[in-house]
């Protein structure tokens, strides 16, 4: 019955996914000082905001430029130099721009609009 019991408890507190087995040495007080992260430990990691100005832009300026930059054939139409543009655009932007890091920065950017 007493193991049934700890057995019980220990599912409680670590989730019925967890294969317990009761070892003949383990005590209660070895199982009650265990340390259980807190269920939202993942969701409490910050991811930095990505910049426009500074991240965004300068990649847009390399791949994009001259015509969607001011005095460009298209920039009346599809002016990069301005965040509401790639807002706009989402990931339509991926036809000129190829390397992986670009693009996760710019969804980064898009996600946090």
């Amino acid at each position: 019955m007493r193991v049934t019991v700890q057995m019980m408890v220990l599912i409680m507190v670590f989730g019925s996914q967890t294969c317990l087995y009761r070892k003949p040495n383990v005590s209660t007080a070895t199982v009650s000082s265990l340390t259980v992260p807190p269920a939202n430990a993942a969701a409490t990691t910050t991811v930095a905001k990505v910049d426009f100005a500074t991240q965004i832009k300068p990649i847009l300026e390399a791949k994009c430029r001259p015509c969607h930059f001011s005095g460009g054939t298209v920039y009346q139409r599809l002016p990069f130099d301005q965040p509401a543009t790639i807002k706009t655009l989402g990931t339509k932007l991926f036809t000129r721009i190829k390397d992986e890091n670009e693009r996760a920065l710019i969804r980064q950017f898009l996600s946090q609009q």
